[in-house]
């Protein structure tokens, strides 16, 4: 299993005179860490008493050539990467001083550049995976740092990892600069810092592992990743698909690698999205995989070991299962844009936006069996809207519970096995109504103070209303972000926070009434709307909220246009009987946009 397990300086790993390349292999994740762990290491370096331990990487030696070898990083490019990355920050900063070096500071500074690059073809020692751009971008810190490296003239983007990761460790070998020294003993200088931080990266140690296959370095892997991020469920489990890929002969580790990256291309980039998967595919299609002993539902816990299981079986099978699930999958979460966008689409996006994650299994079961249990495009439609009027009442609600969603809709799914068409649609329409609240309850709890009690529920209610009431001509995308925040926000009509300005509180009849009216209503439905100028309303009086205008002449004040301004725009004041009174009108629509599905 191990061919060899040696402890070496850094110094020797990236032996200068050596042809010796790092390779990290095409199906590794892009580098990844950040600000914290690059802190981490240039603490531990510039800090340690003798020689700092960096962990272990993990290398798979498949080279065929004697004299210019090659090894695979399978665990630790992460630590070789970011080692590499100083290295050149300390020789950018040599480069810079060069004139100031003696001679046997010279050939320090030549010795670190050919632990960069090997000067005989001028090829970098580490190649980078191309992935995240991660190869063009450390080509270009190395020509920005003036190592001689035979690639084409390509710039670092400063705004990705590696671009960041070299501007830190400069500024950091520079700030060493700025230390007092012993009494009398003048500053480091911008040489002396850099010979420093060189010296402590090349002397740090690292245990290095040479395995004969792919399956013994991905199973050393799951255990290995010292001082690294942390691997997810999904970490795993693809180490473990590569792992068993290798070692039956199945596919070659390349192939395996590009059907799992083409899943997680369909997923998005998100780690959340990709775990979903994986526990949705699995009690989607419970009785049509391999029996798992004691995993009637998939969870975080069993995760892994379910995916033992499953790919136990054949492998090709599952991950072309696996490939073709996930674009549905996709399609549903809403990961990606489509070129051709549907109606359904239009309603799967509805059903993101009330947060409808765990339904997402009884849908890819739909679509997955779509064909053969005679659904249309229209029945999926009609199912995601019963779907969305099901979560909008059980984000109002909290009813039922988070734990019972997921065997509810496996239910749905088991109960729907021999149904096909019409029948089916009623099966989920009986079992949604059966696990919904009824319409006094779901009446009675929009009525509380629901925005303090659920904050997206409430959005997701009164941008829905206002949706209602747009046209071609006056729509507006209430769901719009910039720079991650909402361009629309939640207004307070009667504002939320302290200091009622005087409008408001001679509108409202003083000052022990205007605090009571806002302890009993600032909060309620009927007292919330939409502004895309929060800021600029904030505590003005009614009056002042209603008319405002920008620079121009245009209303953006509650004569802004919104559906959900339309009654506000003609109000002279408003108090505790205008809040009630709106309140339960929207109350009204929202049971009418929100029913109970009719079995």
């Amino acid at each position: 299993m191990i061919q060899s397990a040696t402890q070496y300086p850094v110094r020797t790993l990236l032996e200068a005179p050596s042809k010796l390349t790092y390779v990290i292999p095409p199906y590794q994740r892009e580098y990844s860490w950040k600000r914290d762990q690059w802190e981490n290491l240039f603490q531990d370096l510039v800090e340690a008493e003798g020689q700092h331990f960096l962990g272990t990487i993990i290398s798979l030696n498949n080279s065929t050539d004697s004299m210019n070898p090659r090894l695979e990083l399978i665990d630790g490019q992460q630590r070789l990467t970011t080692l590499s990355i100083l290295l050149t920050a300390c020789y950018s900063v040599l480069a810079d001083h060069q004139e100031d070096l003696d001679e046997d500071q010279e050939d320090l500074f030549r010795d670190v550049g050919r632990q960069l690059v090997i000067s005989s073809v001028k090829s970098p020692r580490l190649l980078l995976q191309t992935q995240g751009n991660n190869r063009f971008d450390y080509l270009g810190m190395l020509r920005e740092a003036g190592v001689k490296v035979d690639a084409p003239d390509t710039r670092m983007d400063r705004r990705r990892l590696i671009a960041k990761c070299f501007s830190y460790f400069r500024d950091a070998i520079m700030e060493l600069t700025e230390e007092s020294g012993e009494p009398g003993v003048p500053p480091m200088t911008a040489v002396g810092a850099a010979l420093r931080v060189m010296e402590a990266a090349n002397e740090a140690l690292v245990v290095k592992i040479e395995v004969s296959s792919a399956s013994d370095a991905f199973t050393l892997f799951e255990s290995l990743n010292n001082r690294g991020l942390p691997l997810s469920p999904v970490d795993l489990i693809k180490n473990q698909f590569l792992a068993l890929s290798d070692v039956r002969g199945a596919m070659s580790v390349e192939d395996a690698f590009a059907l799992w990256d083409g899943m997680l291309r369909n997923l998005g980039d998100s780690y959340t999205t990709h775990e979903r998967f994986l526990r949705h595919y699995y009690n989607a299609f419970l009785t049509e995989l391999p029996s798992v002993q004691n995993a009637s539902v998939a969870t975080k816990k069993n995760l892994i070991r379910i995916y033992e299981t499953l790919f136990k079986g054949n492998l090709t099978e599952q991950i072309h299962r696996l490939v073709s699930a996930s674009a549905i999958f996709g399609r549903i979460a809403c990961t990606t844009e489509r070129e051709d966008p549907t109606q359904l689409d239009a309603a799967y996006g509805t059903l993101n936006r009330v947060q409808a994650a765990p339904s997402f299994m009884l849908l890819l079961w739909l679509e997955t069996h779509q064909e053969d249990k005679h659904l249309s495009e229209t029945d999926l439609i009609t199912v995601t809207n019963m779907l969305v009027s099901f979560f909008a009442r059980r984000n109002v609600t909290g009813y039922p519970a988070t734990y019972m969603l997921s065997r509810m809709f496996m239910g749905i799914i088991r109960d729907s096995r021999e149904a096909e068409g019409p029948e089916i649609l009623r099966i989920i329409a009986d079992a949604l109504r059966r696990n919904s609240s009824d319409d006094e309850t779901f009446r009675w709890r929009l009525e509380q103070d629901l925005y303090t009690e659920n904050v997206d529920a409430a959005r997701f209610v009164l941008t829905s209303l206002s949706e209602q009431g747009m046209t071609t001509e006056n729509r507006r995308d209430l769901w719009e972000r910039q720079s991650g925040r909402y361009v629309w926000t939640i207004e307070h009509i009667l504002p939320q926070g302290e200091h009622l300005p005087p409008a408001w509180v001679e509108m409202l009849g003083g000052e022990e009434a205007a605090a009571q009216t806002q302890q009993e209503y600032a909060h309620k439905l009927g007292n919330l709307t939409f502004s895309g100028y929060n800021s600029n309303l904030g505590n003005k009086g009614f009056l002042d909220k209603r008319d405002h205008q920008d620079s121009n002449g245009n209303y953006i004040g509650y004569r802004n246009g919104i559906p959900l301004n339309r009654d506000l725009a003609h109000k002279e004041s408003w108090g505790p009987h205008d809040i009630q009174e709106r309140t339960q009108h929207l109350v009204e629509r929202a049971l009418v946009l929100f029913p109970l599905p009719v079995a």
